[in-house]
């Protein structure tokens, strides 16, 4: 008896063990202005229980703008024109403008 409950003691410590462990896939946490991210060590990034295989740093001016302004997406699409970035971030008033959030997601502006 004493064997079996060892067994299973073992067993469970295993376990815990090893859940414990999954976090051990985030390679770095970042910060950003808008949404806190992680990159995983599988070279992906993880926001809001989302993955995304790209992060993306769009640059380009604004109509009208007198500087630059750079937007960081977490994206599942390779390329996102500047144009759809900014109307993205918050400029368009048409809601087809957005992302759903399994395609992307605006983590930093700059």
């Amino acid at each position: 008896m004493k064997k079996i409950i060892t067994v299973l003691l073992c067993i469970m410590m295993i376990l815990t063990a090893s859940a414990c462990g999954n976090d051990s896939s985030v390679k770095r946490t970042v910060k950003g202005n808008m949404k806190t991210y992680s990159e995983m060590t599988d070279g992906t990034f993880m926001c809001d229980d989302y993955a995304y295989k790209y992060r993306l740093e769009i640059s380009g001016r604004m109509p009208n703008a007198a500087a630059d302004s750079t937007f960081v997406y977490l994206s599942n699409i390779e390329e996102i024109p500047f144009e759809r970035a900014y109307m993205a971030a918050g400029v368009s008033s048409n809601s087809e403008d957005y992302f759903q959030p399994e395609t992307a997601v605006l983590v930093e502006m700059k």
